[in-house]
């Protein structure tokens, strides 16, 4: 077993090469999906069907032949790993394996690795230990840093600029990516990560930043999508300095036309999204927006869209969620070359 705490915080830490080889998560796919460490590849002993099929056994028959079939299964999956992922493996690897709780699972194949000559860790307490340490880092390691906030009208160019400042050199917390959402009703750009994947890689990203330089930070509410900000990381970016971006209408319009490109390919999906708006701005304005749609009236649709749904949302949230942002920006458009001018500006000023 492994120094539990020592080992989790060294792992990620900034500038310290990773002790190990490889982390292999040993849980069934499913597990693996819904949260990982980070960097862990999935080795499972039982896939999702065969969890399930040992644990219904083990109800509904006994714990005898459960671990009977258990064993079976776990053992013909670890061969297979052998001839396959470990096979070509030389004598100096080094992995680091974990389960849900450090027992049977993990200690199957650490067993035979071990047995094979290689020096093999087991992360004490597994998943479950890993977990409490996230949750720990994310009531601390938030308040280690200094953030300067990005904000601005929905079509600003926020995460244009974030970018720029990222290859520009900066540190940079890009939360919708993280997400896998734009965070508006319009933002889905796939799949998201679960709560707890999510808090996995937040984690993983601050511990990449040193306190020295600023972090810099889109004005996001504290849900992206289905996803939440932890409260100590939300209560620090509410509290941090930054910069209002002002563009002009036509700007931003053009931006979110070129950004929502997807939405402007696929106007029944883009419809079916704004009928959910009803409810909140009544049955005229979406009307209205599906008929600038279905005469592709891109403009005049972007246009309406934000003067009655997005920047009156903003006009409400922003000076209460964000109210040490005070500093005005203008930026011309959202052109590559108005982006690479603000970040220069950004980061003298930072």
């Amino acid at each position: 077993m492994t120094n539990t705490p020592q080992i989790l915080d060294e792992l990620w830490s900034r500038g310290k090469p990773c002790p190990f080889s490889e982390i292999i998560d040993v849980r069934s796919p499913g597990e693996y999906a819904e949260d990982h460490m980070p960097g862990a590849i999935n080795l499972p002993v039982l896939n999702d069907g065969e969890r399930a099929e040992v644990g219904t056994i083990y109800q509904q028959v006994g714990p005898f032949p459960a671990r009977k079939l258990g064993a079976a299964l776990v053992s013909a999956n670890i061969s297979n790993h052998l001839h396959s992922h470990f096979a070509d493996l030389g004598k100096d690897y080094r992995p680091l394996v974990y389960c849900w709780r450090g027992g049977q699972r993990s200690a199957s194949l650490s067993h035979i690795l071990a047995q094979i000559g290689w020096r093999v860790s087991v992360l004490n307490g597994g998943y479950k230990t890993y977990r409490t340490h996230v949750l720990h880092e994310l009531e601390t390691v938030p308040e280690a840093l200094t953030y300067r906030i990005i904000a601005g009208a929905t079509g600003s160019g926020k995460t244009q600029i974030l970018h720029r400042l990222a290859e520009r050199g900066a540190q940079v917390l890009d939360l919708e990516g993280l997400a896998n959402h734009r965070g508006s009703v319009l933002g889905n750009m796939g799949p998201q990560p679960s709560q707890k994947l999510f808090d996995s890689q937040l984690l993983h990203a601050l511990n990449t930043f040193t306190p020295a330089t600023p972090v810099w930070v889109e004005s996001e509410s504290n849900r992206i999508g289905n996803v939440y900000l932890p409260p100590k990381l939300w209560s620090v970016l509410r509290a941090a300095n930054g910069y209002r971006i002002h563009v002009p209408t036509a700007g931003r319009v053009e931006n979110l036309l070129s950004e929502y490109a997807h939405l402007v390919a696929d106007s029944e999906t883009l419809k079916r999204i704004l009928n959910a708006l009803r409810t909140r701005h009544g049955t005229s304005p979406v009307t209205d927006w599906i008929q600038h749609i279905d005469a592709g009236r891109w403009y005049e649709f972007v246009a309406s869209l934000l003067a009655i749904h997005y920047d009156p949302a903003y006009g409400k949230s922003s000076g209460r969620c964000y109210p040490n942002v005070g500093q005005n920006l203008p930026m011309r458009d959202v052109s590559p070359e108005a982006v690479d001018e603000l970040a220069t500006l950004l980061l003298a000023v930072s």
